[in-house]
């Protein structure tokens, strides 16, 4: 059976290329004229016809030695047309640009621009995350300036969306899921983003009431698409946090064309701002590709691969921290020993085909494998002292430490290895039918083995006196008042090995049509989601199988009203079916049964477009309220996520999301957001706190500007403010004890750059720098107003007072930047 589909495949690769030698062959990517793919256009040359896929690629064979006209038709976009006369044979590369059919505004038609309005999805401009300051700068960047989007750690690319963790949110390149790293603890050990920004042609974000195509998370769908080059290019960009190399490839005769990116970077100058005095230097370095194949109109391959290593070695020295009030100033001074030595590597494969099986009917065949290997080394010994401040004026010892109210030591040890191992296989495909109708359905298939050792523990000793965990049992501990007999124990201790495998197949069927109500044009979206997953253990209990379904549902109306406005309702039935760190609970138990987290999404929202200033804009809301229930509640240390793993609450997330964008300074997009938002979770029916992510208000802005007088030199700005999140709770301790919350984040990135390629227009046929397609030298301050801002606490106990105090963990100061980028 096998040896016959072969000989199949043989024949139909070898009848095409007997065909194309008696014709000519055309390919190429139509563009719009904001540089933006066009989907859905239909390309006619002698009586044939194709249509362009979501990157805008299209391949049409011709016939050789006679002219004829290729001509570009969509219904958004003027009718383009060229003549041509090929020899047999022969391959030209056409890529045409598109103008808007301006007469035909008062008719709605889908495009890609629109289409993201209709299902609710932010389209992001790639050249935007190149160029606004960050010192994590990227997609992720960009994503974090959005409403309903919220972070307080800048080392991270890791986000929050609408009172979600960062384990919830779903992120595709070319339709493909990505993964995070699993034993990551703090942003300052993650490095780089999976997306290569020199290599994206088009991002959407969906923050909430996405569609059944989309995966099986509870808060959002990040959805990125990789270019195919249709011509040579190159990039470089280098600074003092490291630099990246990029180039388009393509074949003579066109069927290969690829990408390729290295990045290297070092995160010294920002970690070495931080309070913590060390000997520091982590480095990350990564190197990518997206190889595509067309050896027919009907048949596309795509390859792609990405190979990361961040190495992190970490010696802290002193720490000093002051906090308090104005009358009674605290300062707590840390003494380090030791180091941590960190290793984190990952290899990830894909291989994509698709299938035209005709102009109605597309078939893709998706298989990838992720294999990280991360190992957490660490003995870090810490002798700190707790003291009040001077705080009198005048004083000698003014800002010094007068009096210790609190000596302790602290030793942490860790010994951690993973090794995961994921592979997916997956079959989708999409239907064209009659009345502009379109369904998709999809099956996929993924195992995840996990093999983790897990060696973890902490002594604490206050005064001379060890500290016992409040653990049920133990012996009370009341030193010095009283001599303790009981058993010396750390205060916390974590070992577990587990070998954990996860088998899943999970299935979606979607339909989508426009329609018409009275005068109103209507979309509608309705589709089912199918989960099926099993967890077994080499150690351990194994789980039972479980089951979910989940139905999604969107309305879209746009009124023939003289102005531009849309409304959308969007929700459904959401389910999490958990990974690998959600099994897991704070002892390094795995509990295979736990269930998959449960969110039903009602979204409500519109967008009103309009012009100022004879410039586009478009003014954006959402309300939402997701109720959520068998929630698997964590704790939040930095980016690291410690789950309970039993499915011990309910929860509810509510809030407004705003956002004004549009040419405020002429040929720039600029923006700003708003966002309220409220999170509760009940543990075990104790009544509603706040859970980790409870942010309740954020302001982003993401403004672009150039000088008129030098219209070379262009600044950059972005700027976050959220209000301060709970402040967690020490090890063991009820969370509903501690509320208190950390200071509000406040932050402003501000970047400088001379464009010398701005005036390439004018100058003479020749001139050297009209090979660049851009040259630019830039100054970035991250940080401008030198604000703290606090990721978490740490927990130190006075022993005489028997107070727990939390002591802010502040995040980078005022930092400097200087970057060179250069693109052919």
């Amino acid at each position: 059976m096998k040896t016959n589909k072969h000989l199949f495949s043989l024949f139909f690769l070898l009848f095409g290329i007997v065909a194309f030698a008696q014709n000519a062959r055309i390919t190429g990517v139509i563009l719009d004229e904001d540089n933006q793919a066009v989907d859905g256009a239909t390309v006619t040359a002698a009586n044939r016809s194709v249509t362009t896929d979501e990157t805008g690629f299209f391949v049409i064979d011709v016939p050789a030695n006679q002219k004829f006209d290729l001509v570009v038709t969509h219904p958004s976009y003027k009718k383009t047309s060229q003549a041509f006369e090929l020899k047999p044979g022969e391959t030209l590369q056409f890529n045409p640009v598109v103008n808007s059919e301006f007469e035909q505004l008062e008719t709605v038609i889908v495009t890609m621009q629109n289409r993201d309005q209709i299902e609710g999805v932010i389209n992001i401009k790639p050249e935007l995350a190149l160029n606004i300051p960050g010192a994590n700068a990227g997609i992720e960047n960009i994503v974090k300036l959005l409403q309903g989007v919220t972070s307080n750690n800048e080392l991270s690319t890791a986000y929050s969306v609408r009172g979600g963790n960062y384990d919830e949110n779903l992120v595709y390149v070319n339709e493909i899921e990505v993964y995070r790293p699993f034993l990551i603890r703090s942003g300052q050990q993650e490095g780089l983003s999976f997306t290569n920004t020199d290599l994206v042609q088009d991002v959407n974000f969906s923050s909430g009431g996405f569609q059944a195509k989309y995966g099986d998370k509870l808060s959002s769908v990040l959805d990125i698409t990789y270019r195919v080059p249709t011509k040579f290019g190159a990039s470089a960009q280098a600074s003092l946090l490291g630099g990246s190399v990029s180039a388009d490839l393509v074949s003579k005769n066109n069927k290969w064309s690829g990408l390729i990116g290295a990045r290297y970077r070092d995160n010294s100058m920002l970690v070495n701002s931080q309070e913590t005095e060390t000997n520091f230097r982590p480095r990350f370095f990564d190197i990518q590709t997206n190889i595509n194949f067309n050896p027919t109109p009907k048949w596309t391959f795509s390859f792609l691969g990405n190979i990361s290593q961040n190495r992190y070695n970490y010696q802290p020295l002193t720490r000093q921290t002051n906090f308090g009030t104005i009358d009674e100033p605290i300062a707590l001074q840390v003494f380090y020993e030791g180091q941590e030595k960190d290793k984190y590597e990952t290899y990830f494969g894909a291989l994509k085909s698709t299938y035209k099986v005709s102009d109605n009917f597309t078939l893709k065949f998706i298989g990838s494998a992720y294999h990280a290997i991360e190992k957490e080394y660490f003995d870090i010994y810490a002798a700190y002292f707790l003291g009040e401040v001077d705080a009198n004026i005048g004083s000698d010892t003014f800002g010094d430490v007068v009096f210790n109210r609190g000596i302790g030591e602290q030793l942490n040890h860790a010994r951690n290895d993973l090794d995961a191992f994921i592979v997916n296989g997956e079959v989708k495909g999409s239907h064209k039918l009659p009345k502009e109708t379109t369904i998709e359905w999809g099956f996929k298939y993924s195992r995840e083995d996990i093999r983790d050792r897990l060696v973890e523990w902490e002594v604490i000793d206050s005064a001379g006196f060890s500290l016992n965990p409040p653990i049920v049992g133990l012996p009370t501990n009341d030193q010095p008042y009283n001599p303790y007999t009981g058993p010396l124990v750390p205060y916390q201790n974590v070992r577990a090995l587990n070998y954990t495998q996860i088998e899943r197949f999970s299935g979606y069927a979607q339909w989508s049509r426009k329609t018409h109500i009275g005068t109103s044009d209507v979309w509608l979206n309705a589709g089912v989601r199918a989960h099926n997953w099993e967890v077994s253990n080499d150690f351990g209990e194994n789980g039972k199988s479980q089951i979910v379904f989940s139905p999604r549902a969107q309305f879209t109306i746009k009124p023939k009203w003289e102005r531009d406005i849309l409304f959308r309702l969007s929700g459904g039935l959401y389910y999490q079916p958990p990974m690998y760190r959600e099994l897991r609970d704070s002892a390094g138990v795995v509990n295979p049964d736990v269930k998959a987290q449960r969110s039903i999404h009602y979204v409500a929202g519109g967008d009103y477009s309009f012009k100022m200033w004879d410039r586009p804009f478009k003014f954006s809301a959402e309300v939402y309220y997701k109720s959520m229930s068998d929630i698997n509640t964590y704790t939040l240390e930095n980016v690291r996520i410690r789950y309970r793993a039993n499915n011990d609450a309910k929860a509810y997330a509510t809030g407004l999301d705003m956002r004004l964008n549009g040419e405020f300074v002429k040929g720039t997009e600029s923006w700003f957001s708003f966002s309220y938002m409220k999170t509760e979770e009940n543990l075990n029916d104790r009544g509603f706190i706040p859970r980790p992510t409870d942010q309740r208000l954020k302001f982003g802005v993401l403004f672009q500007d150039y000088m008129p007088a030098i219209p070379n030199v262009k600044v950059y700005i972005n700027l976050v403010y959220n209000t301060g999140l709970p402040g967690g709770s020490p090890s063991y301790a009820d969370p509903y004890v501690y509320q208190s919350r950390l200071r509000d984040y406040r932050r402003a990135d501000v970047g400088f750059s001379y464009v010398f390629t701005e005036t390439n227009g004018t100058r003479p046929d020749g001139h050297w720098l009209k090979k660049f397609k851009d040259l630019s030298v830039g100054f970035e301050i991250f940080n401008m107003f030198n604000n703290q801002n606090a990721i978490t606490n740490t927990w130190v106990r006075d022993v005489y007072t028997k107070n727990q105090y939390g002591i802010p963990n502040y995040m980078t100061t005022r930092v400097f930047n200087v970057k060179l980028s250069a693109r052919l």
